[in-house]
């Protein structure tokens, strides 16, 4: 396990020479469906405490920490719709050992929501209070601040005041272009590999410039350039290469349960999928249809 991190997208991994992707679809993985929810929702046990509690990711914060262990704490620390979904989280959430984080979905009462982007219709109408979609679990010997964090890996039941929104994914067994035609992963794999040995790496300043340059164009609309990359035309190349594979990979990806997802009224198979085994954790997901969207939507505030 490992310390509470962002979960990259598989290309922008390799700007530095990471090959922790690379040896992470070799092995085995765990898969969940990667779940449009917000705000995101931390509860559980203080350990400092022993306390119940909930929140929202400031619960983590080094400095300005929000750890809410009753309605009083909430009033003090949030507002708007946070804090009603927050008083709703403290009343309805079930108050076992351990520390989840989640998505919140929505209030019970409907059969269909939109939390942010992506709508999920539920085959019945929800009558529970709340719907938390879990995806972390989180250990921390005595301060939130050193909390460990691993994918969710087994499935919380419901309770009669919340619904806990299922998100197990698996890889559908042997490989399939979008014409249906099977194909071999491996070629992709070694052109990487191959292009891998050519290119220039760049430091992890550099890569962080590269990524804001990429997030520009995808909020933006313009395709990237050589210039986006710093003017090194073979990591451009290689980034485009990943993408590819990612593509490649999330093609194959199924949900096992779970609500029905659309965007613009279209059935969709879901924001994408996490992918998690010993060499790091993953988001497989199309940046291009869902993260302009989720760049400028300020429905929710998450402090």
């Amino acid at each position: 396990m490992t310390k509470i991190l962002h979960i990259e997208h598989p290309e922008d991994t390799i700007l530095t020479g990471d090959t922790s992707f690379l040896q992470s679809i070799k092995g085995k993985q765990h898969l969940s469906m990667k779940i449009d929810g917000a705000p995101a929702i931390v509860w559980g046990i203080n350990p400092a405490t022993g306390n119940f509690f909930v929140g929202t990711k400031s619960v983590f914060n080094k400095v300005k920490i929000k750890i809410n262990e009753s309605h009083q704490d909430i009033d003090a620390n949030h507002t708007g719709i946070v804090a009603t979904i927050l008083h709703n989280c403290f009343d309805y959430l079930p108050q076992t050992n351990g520390i989840f984080q989640g998505d919140f979905i929505g209030f019970g009462g409907s059969d269909e929501y939109t939390p942010n982007t992506i709508t999920y219709k539920f085959p019945n109408i929800v009558r529970e209070e709340i719907i938390i979609a879990p995806h972390t679990l989180y250990t921390a010997e005595s301060d939130l601040r050193d909390a460990i964090a691993r994918p969710l890996d087994f499935v919380i039941t419901d309770t009669p005041y919340c619904k806990f929104v299922k998100s197990d994914a698996y890889i559908y067994s042997g490989w399939y272009d979008r014409l249906g035609e099977e194909f071999e992963l491996s070629p992709v794999v070694n052109m990487i590999e191959e292009l891998m040995q050519t290119v220039e790496f760049v430091s992890d300043k550099e890569a962080a410039q590269i990524k804001k340059n990429v997030n520009r164009s995808i909020r933006e609309g313009y395709a990237l350039t050589n210039d986006d990359f710093l003017g090194n035309e073979l990591l451009m190349r290689l980034y485009g290469l990943m993408i590819v594979l990612k593509d490649d990979l999330k093609a194959q990806c199924r949900q096992l349960d779970g609500p029905e997802a659309y965007l613009n009224g279209e059935r969709i198979s879901g924001e994408g999928y996490v992918m998690h085994n010993e060499f790091g954790t993953f988001k497989l997901i199309n940046r291009r249809s869902f993260s302009v969207a989720n760049f400028n939507n300020p429905k929710y505030a998450t402090v």
